[in-house]
C-alpha cells in the first residue's frame, strides 16, 4: 500500500481546494458615495467660506443688493451686468460719470471686505465705506475712499501715491505701488473693526490707520476734506462703488461681519 500513498496525498488536496458552486465569490455592488464639487469661479462661496460667516454683495447676475446712492434704485444708466460682472460704463465725457455712485443696500459697522476690480485705461473709481446718504451731499464727503486707479497712466500726469490704488484718498498715501496691469484683475481686501482701517492690494497691506484719533483729526483737518465736518465719522454705513466717468469691472464681492 505504501506506493499508492503519495497518489491518496495528492487528491485529497485537491479535494480541499476546489470550491462548491455555491460558495463561489460574487461581484462586490457596494456604491461609493460622490459628493457635489465645490463652487469654484467668481462670485461663489466655498462650504468653508458660507460656515466663516461670508456672504455674497454680488452673484454675477443681478445688482439687487445694490441701488443708487441718495436714491431707492439701482440706476438704469452707467451701470451694467456684464459676463458676471458688475460694471460701471464709460460716460464718454472725462471725469464724469453719468450713473452716479452705488451702495449696499445693508450697513455695516465692523467687517472684512473682498473683491476683485479690473480697470481699463486712465479708469478711476473707488470703494467707499461708512457711507451716509444725505440729501444735496456728494458720497466723498462723508465716506473714506479706497482708491482705484490705472496708476501708470495718472503718473505720466502728475499724479502722486497719494492718490494711487489702494491710498486712502487724500490721506494715506499707497506707498508701494502692487497693481497688475490693465486688463488684469486685482484683488482688495478692507478691514475695519473698532476703528481700526487697513487696506489690502493682492496680498500687499498697503495702508493702516485708525479713525476718531488725534492723527486721524489732524490729517482731514490738513487735507480736501477739511470742510466736511461729517467725514469720517460714521461709525455704520453702506459699501460704494464710484461711477467717475471709466469702464470699470468688479467681481467677488464678498463680506463677513465680524
Amino acid at each position: 500500500m505504501k506506493k499508492y500513498f503519495p497518489l491518496l496525498a495528492l487528491i485529497f488536496l485537491l479535494a480541499c481546494d476546489a470550491v462548491p458552486a455555491d460558495q463561489e465569490t460574487t461581484e462586490d455592488t457596494t456604491t461609493t458615495e460622490t459628493t457635489t464639487p465645490e463652487p469654484t469661479g467668481p462670485n461663489t462661496l466655498t462650504a468653508a467660506e458660507q460656515a466663516e460667516g461670508w456672504q455674497l454683495l454680488f452673484d454675477g447676475q443681478s445688482p439687487s443688493q445694490w441701488r443708487g446712492y441718495n436714491h431707492d434704485e439701482f440706476p438704469t444708466k452707467g451701470w451694467a451686468v456684464e459676463d458676471g460682472n458688475l460694471m460701471v460704463l464709460h460716460s464718454g465725457t472725462e471725469e464724469e460719470g453719468f450713473g452716479g455712485d452705488i451702495i449696499t443696500r445693508e450697513t455695516y459697522e465692523n467687517f472684512e471686505l473682498k473683491l476683485d476690480f479690473q480697470v481699463t485705461d486712465t479708469a478711476n473709481s473707488g470703494i467707499f465705506y461708512m457711507v451716509k446718504e444725505a440729501d444735496g451731499v456728494a458720497i466723498w464727503h462723508n465716506a473714506p475712499e479706497y482708491q482705484v486707479l490705472d496708476n501708470a497712466t495718472y503718473a505720466t500726469m502728475g499724479i502722486t501715491n497719494q492718490h494711487f490704488t489702494a491710498a486712502n484718498y487724500d490721506l494715506h498715501p499707497a506707498t508701494e505701488d502692487y497693481t497688475k496691469p490693465v486688463g488684469e484683475w486685482n484683488e482688495v481686501r478692507i478691514l475695519i473693526n473698532k476703528g481700526h482701517v487697513e487696506h489690502w492690494l493682492n496680498g500687499h497691506q498697503v495702508v493702516a490707520y485708525d479713525l476718531w484719533t488725534p492723527e486721524w483729526d489732524a490729517l482731514v483737518a490738513a487735507s480736501k476734506f477739511k470742510d466736511y465736518p461729517g467725514y469720517g465719522r460714521t461709525k455704520k454705513g453702506a459699501i460704494g462703488l464710484q461711477d467717475h466717468g471709466h469702464t470699470v469691472k468688479f467681481r467677488n464681492i464678498k463680506i463677513k461681519t465680524l
